[in-house]
């Protein structure tokens, strides 16, 4: 289920920042309520991501609005502050921990053209995979090219999925292996992380999935999507190589 974090609450966060955003989305337990131990944790840390065209202008801006938000690298200047998120991990510059409008937030931003490389060629699948599942959009622009690869990074999500069930399987056997594909290869889910972290991001969710990716898997021409049941079968393919 979403939590009672109202549109008007993360308008007045996004008020702190710069304007400039061609994407703009809160994510994670803080929400969308999660399954498991920490489920009833109150005042959880609320996530954003930021995409911006020009990450120099709009750190040079923020720099201004928002000093104290950043690590020592703030008096090296905004074009290296820049340059170490374009170049390092997976393009993403994140200032955590940030006490905004009474609330316990961290922020990420990422340039428009990275993102779009990652949502069409899952260069690290960091931001595409959170993009996967279910996020509150609290900022989007006009890029038609931003907008066609948020809806391919779906589809492929899908698709890929599809590889990894049987002929028959039901929504949240799809969702799961959807929610779990950026986590695949990543070395917390072996080390230390809650091996149950994918069953509790969909189980109380499904809906917010189905919502995501229901047009989807209508049109899909791969799939019967039974949707008063919450099933789906693999259309069996002809063989026309005999004809």
């Amino acid at each position: 289920m979403a939590l009672q974090s109202s549109g008007v609450a993360f308008r007045k966060i996004l008020s702190h920042f710069p304007e400039e955003l061609s994407l703009g989305f809160a994510y994670g337990s803080g929400v969308y309520r999660q399954a498991g131990p920490s489920s009833n944790q109150k005042n959880v840390m609320l996530d954003f991501v930021f995409t911006v065209d020009d990450p120099v202008a709009w750190h040079s801006k923020n720099l201004k609005k928002n000093w104290s938000h950043y690590s020592f690298l703030k008096v090296l200047g905004p074009k290296f502050i820049s340059t170490v998120q374009n170049n390092y991990g997976a393009g993403v510059y994140y200032n955590p921990l940030i006490m905004c409008d009474g609330r316990l937030i961290k922020y990420g931003v990422i340039s428009t053209s990275n993102l779009i490389e990652d949502l069409l060629n899952w260069n690290n699948l960091y931001i595409a995979g959170r993009l996967q599942k279910p996020v509150k959009i609290v900022a989007l622009n006009e890029n038609v090219t931003l907008r066609s690869a948020l809806d391919k990074n779906l589809k492929s999500a899908v698709t890929t999925a599809f590889l990894m069930l049987p002929e028959s399987f039901s929504e949240e056997d799809l969702f799961i292996e959807i929610a779990g594909l950026s986590y695949s290869g990543d070395f917390r889910m072996a080390i230390g992380e809650d091996k149950t972290k994918v069953l509790n991001i969909v189980k109380p969710n499904v809906a917010h999935f189905r919502e995501l990716y229901g047009n989807i898997l209508q049109e899909n021409p791969q799939v019967v999507y039974q949707i008063h049941q919450g099933r789906l079968e693999i259309k069996a393919q002809k063989d026309n190589s005999l004809s």
